[in-house]
């Protein structure tokens, strides 16, 4: 949970985290525990491998960079409710929440479905890792202080003035100047483009549409026909939980984000809920909320794929965690949202 909770603010894309990084070292410790994804699959793979997806799906709304989609969900919600959130609110409003679900989520996973091997000799695995990784390079060093200059950026960016897009690029030319990585390396990053490409034009015709007064259209049609009266809280909660509710219906979180996101906020906005948690309460469903099925994100047919899972066991622990996060939001996240607002940092 931790590993993928400290790459999480400097990798955008959850598949690549999830998929790329942690599942192979975790598919590498699953086999050395002697599981495998036919016969011994419930010795301890069946539990780690649970564990990946849904750790990374609290981890990829706790910061707003641990998801791509999160760029395109804020401006949609910035354009319709007219809200402005930065980088360090942004993880500021997450990590409460989402530390006391990266505390519960193993420990439910194990509840409900429990490993076979209930000891594991980790001092052990830990030094035999360490001595075939060999000390630290220079490039590995300089990536380091470079990652910390990126957070750094990010959270004292509005203090600084400076744009978290603007923090971004410095910190990738250095990275191409201190040859960390090539400019091949760049140019074989196709996810990197498909994001930069795709996620631009969708922004771009969001503004458009902004521009264009459509959300005001949409926000009179559904005032017209949707009504909580008085009932702000009522109106808050149903929002969210159907925000939940249809990711059964999407196999994308991006298709999610360009279908249901402008709906959902602009019903914040008409219905009487409270438009600022709302919004926050939007921003993060739309990662956690994809934790009811195995399709419900990028990363998950790539974890499912390995083999050590079955979709009935998938569903009952998302469907599970997705519930207990969705309370635990709209309870303790409510408060800690307007503690943040009474402060004024959000």
């Amino acid at each position: 949970a931790f590993l993928d909770l400290i790459l999480s603010p400097a990798t955008p894309s959850n598949t690549a985290r999830a998929g790329g990084i942690v599942l192979p070292i975790i598919n590498s410790v699953a086999v050395a525990l002697g599981s495998e994804p036919e016969h011994t699959a419930k010795r301890v793979g069946h539990y780690l491998m649970m564990n990946v997806y849904m750790v990374t799906k609290t981890t990829s709304y706790m910061f707003f960079t641990a998801m791509a989609g999160n760029i395109l969900a804020l401006k949609m919600i910035e354009d319709i409710c007219h809200i402005k959130l930065s980088w360090g609110g942004w993880a500021l409003a997450g990590i409460l929440p989402g530390l006391i679900m990266l505390l519960l989520t193993p420990l439910i996973t194990y509840k409900l479905y429990p490993p076979e091997l209930k000891k594991v000799d980790n001092k052990a695995i830990a030094k035999e890792g360490l001595e075939s990784l060999g000390p630290m390079t220079l490039r590995e060093k300089m990536l380091s202080c470079l990652f910390v200059m990126a957070l750094a950026g990010w959270v004292f960016s509005t203090s600084l003035g400076v744009n978290e897009s603007t923090v971004a690029i410095c910190v990738m030319a250095l990275m191409l100047i201190l040859k960390i990585v090539t400019w091949d390396d760049v140019i074989k990053n196709k996810g990197g483009w498909n994001t930069l490409i795709w996620y631009g034009g969708i922004i771009g015709l969001s503004s458009l549409l902004s521009k264009v007064g459509f959300f005001l259209w949409l926000a009179e049609l559904l005032k017209n026909n949707i009504s909580f009266g008085s009932h702000s809280t009522l109106a808050f909660v149903v929002i969210v939980a159907l925000s939940i509710l249809v990711r059964y219906f999407f196999a994308s979180g991006s298709a999610y984000i360009v279908a249901m996101v402008p709906v959902f906020a602009m019903l914040a906005n008409v219905s009487g809920a409270p438009v600022m948690l709302t919004a926050l309460a939007l921003l993060f469903s739309n990662s956690y909320g994809g934790m009811v099925t195995h399709y419900g994100g990028a990363a998950g047919p790539v974890i499912f794929g390995v083999g050590y899972n079955d979709i009935k066991s998938w569903w009952i622990v998302g469907g599970i965690l997705a519930l207990l996060t969705f309370i635990l939001h709209i309870t303790v996240g409510v408060w800690w949202w307007e503690l943040l607002m009474y402060w004024k940092v959000i």
